[in-house]
């Protein structure tokens, strides 16, 4: 077995570490934290069954990662409407994840097709997490009580979203150019970011309730 199909099954169970933290602090989980484990479940899932499907010879397995993208941004919308204070930032949330599903759904139907790899809609994904993570971590800093970040569930979900996105953008709008000429190298990165992504969503998951001080 190459290195690069090692890490990209190491990649794949990595995946279970996010939802085996939510089973065993579940009580402990907020609605937000609830969502984004639902999530972690349904993307550990998506990956298995792409892994399963390209080891069947399958020809074809984009469908199944065009769907997941959409489904990405409804539960991403949710989480992050959930997480934010205010309701202007709420509706914001909201108008952005609605605009960003219906943008890809057009481009499905319309520009790249449902075969083809989804650059496009993998680049807008990225781009709206990256913004919703950055905004998130701005009402983090920013709020009036006194809370420890690195307690905070929510804290560690939103670096794994930040890192994994930040670093993958670039690599989603050039994956046809990357797969003629540096295929494995593009799933390396993508596969390590993921492995690290997980092992953040899962120290969040593990975070206990913190009580917040008013300063």
């Amino acid at each position: 077995m190459s290195a690069a199909s090692f890490l990209n099954i190491f990649s794949i169970i990595s995946g279970c570490l996010p939802v085996i933290a939510a089973l065993y602090n579940y009580k402990n989980l907020d609605k937000v934290l609830r969502i984004a484990a639902a999530f972690f479940l349904v993307s550990f899932l998506v990956d298995l069954g792409l892994f399963l499907t390209m080891n069947l010879i399958v020809r074809n397995n984009y469908p199944i990662l065009r769907i997941f993208i959409l489904i990405s941004m409804l539960f991403f919308t949710a989480i992050y409407y959930y997480a934010f204070i205010k309701t202007t930032l709420q509706k914001t949330i909201v108008i952005l994840g609605l605009t960003a599903f219906l943008i890809s759904i057009f481009n499905l139907f319309f520009v790249e097709g449902i075969w083809e790899y989804p650059s496009i809609a993998n680049t807008i994904l990225s781009v709206l997490l990256i913004c919703f993570s950055l905004a998130y971590f701005y009402q983090l800093l920013n709020r009036q009580e006194f809370i420890h970040i690195e307690k905070q569930g929510l804290f560690w979900v939103n670096a794994g979203v930040l890192f994994y996105y930040a670093i993958n953008t670039f690599l989603f709008m050039l994956f046809k150019q990357l797969l003629n000429t540096h295929q494995e190298g593009y799933y390396m990165i993508n596969n390590v970011t993921n492995i690290i992504a997980n092992i953040l969503f899962t120290v969040g998951l593990l975070c206990k309730p913190q009580l917040q001080k008013t300063t």
